[in-house]
């Protein structure tokens, strides 16, 4: 899977922290790691939670970032506001579709339903052909696990035939998603992709 350049990483997370502190100093890690590697981010504009401290920690460290919210949602999620753009769209599908194309990848942090819900979108489109931008999941305290043994069941009972793969990378750390990207933004060698075994 290659790319010729990753100028924006699209990062879905959640809306809350969580209950591990691990989660929040991952979305810093994260925001600095890209800001300092000249990549911008895309997300989903909110202030609250993992997606604020992300925001925050790309914008602390001299990086641009976009947010892309509802307008239903401007009220409930607290938008961050010292974004270089805001965009604020009339349903969460034209958000989805701004967020994939203004993004050269994507990465999961730990997060709820919403999370959870758009980075399935992102893997089902990958294995169907749409694209082949790169897919994250950032396996933080092994938040993911359980999805990941699921998407095992999955392939066990067939509904995930061979031809038909996801494609995605896991990292468990977030100071690994940058120097990953990079790789592909520099066209080395294809980078490993995790496949259900």
């Amino acid at each position: 899977m290659k790319q010729n350049k990753i100028k924006n990483i699209c990062v879905y997370c959640g809306s809350g922290r969580g209950k591990n502190p691990l989660f929040a100093k991952a979305a810093k890690t994260l925001g600095k790691a890209m800001a300092q590697e000249g990549i911008g981010l895309v997300y989903g504009g909110g202030g609250n939670g993992l997606m604020g401290e992300v925001a925050k920690a790309v914008r602390s460290a001299g990086g641009t970032v976009t947010g892309i919210i509802p307008s239903a949602l401007v009220a409930r999620e607290n938008p961050y506001t010292d974004v270089d753009e805001c965009i604020v769209v009339d349903n969460l599908h034209q958000r989805k579709m701004l967020m994939f194309e203004r993004s050269d990848a994507f990465v999961a942090l730990p997060g709820g339903l919403g999370t959870l819900e758009e980075l399935v979108e992102q893997l089902t489109w990958v294995q169907l052909g749409f694209h082949d931008k790169p897919v994250i999941l950032a396996n933080i305290a092994q938040y993911w696990d359980k999805l990941l043994q699921l998407l095992e069941q999955m392939r066990s009972e067939t509904f995930i035939r061979e031809g038909l793969i996801p494609r995605y990378t896991i990292v468990e750390r977030a100071d690994e998603v940058v120097p990953l990207l990079t790789k592909v933004r520099s066209a080395e060698p294809d980078i490993p992709i995790q496949q259900l075994a």
